[in-house]
Parts: C-alpha cells; sequence; structure tokens
C-alpha cells in the first residue's frame, strides 16, 4: 500500500490591528442594536412606546436623535478603524471604548431583566476592552 502520510497545518493569516478592531466594533453593533431590538419584546414596552414613552422620558425628536448619536458613533468606529492614521486610530479607539463601556453597564441599572441585559453589557464590555486593548498594544515601527 503506497500511503504518503502528509501532515498539515492550517495557514493561520496574521490580521492586522486595524482589521481586528474593525470586527470588534462590528461585533459590538450586532450586539448592541439586537439588546435595542429584543428588548421590544418586553411586557409592555411597545404600549410605552405607542403611549410616547421610552423608558421614564417622553418619545421626542431630541431622545430620538441622542438615541440615533449614540448608536452612530460605534457604527462609525467600524470604519474609522480602518481608514484612519493609525496615532489618531489608536486614540480614537482607546477613548471612544472607554466611554462606551459606562454608557453600556448603565444599561442594567434598574432593569428587571437583570440576566437578559447582564449578558449584554458583559458581552459588550469584553468586546470593548477587547478594543481597548488591541488599540493599546497597537504594533510600533522603528522609524
Amino acid at each position: 500500500m503506497n500511503s504518503i502520510n502528509k501532515t498539515t497545518e492550517l495557514e493561520d493569516i496574521k490580521i492586522n490591528v486595524k482589521m481586528r478592531l474593525s470586527a470588534l466594533w462590528a461585533s459590538f453593533m450586532f450586539l448592541y442594536i439586537y439588546v435595542d431590538y429584543l428588548h421590544l419584546y418586553m411586557p409592555g414596552v411597545v404600549e410605552g412606546i405607542l403611549d410616547g414613552k421610552m423608558f421614564v422620558f417622553d418619545v421626542t425628536q431630541g431622545l430620538v436623535l441622542g438615541a440615533l448619536i449614540s448608536i452612530s458613533i460605534p457604527a462609525l468606529m467600524i470604519f474609522l478603524s480602518v481608514a484612519l492614521p493609525a496615532k489618531v486610530n489608536r486614540w480614537t479607539n482607546l477613548i471612544v471604548a472607554a466611554v462606551y463601556i459606562p454608557y453600556s453597564l448603565f444599561n442594567v441599572i434598574g432593569e428587571e431583566w437583570v440576566f437578559f441585559y447582564g449578558f449584554g453589557a458583559v458581552v459588550e464590555v469584553v468586546l470593548l476592552l477587547l478594543i481597548i486593548r488591541y488599540a493599546w498594544k497597537w504594533p510600533r515601527q522603528e522609524s
């Protein structure tokens, strides 16, 4: 029996830091959006929206604009993580991810659905901490 024993290893392509950051922001955005979307299935939420309330706030153009801005920033980070020059990119990722950590944790405070919001917040914070880690350890090149 003629058999050639070949050992092949899976190719592990090195992904640069910009692509890693962009992928982490994309993952964060999927989770961020789906937590808000699945929130609509909680009892009483849709009725509140139909009555013009979001949480305890009246639904106004300003409130909805604020929500859109809070979603737009991490959405833009998917692109900016690839497009910005390294030095600006690094600091932008560090600052935006650090700002969104308390923002993600805020959603858990006072909620009855602690497991739902807690799980979402923990995964969001882990993704944001990975963003901070990769941005902080941005590879250096000699000048």
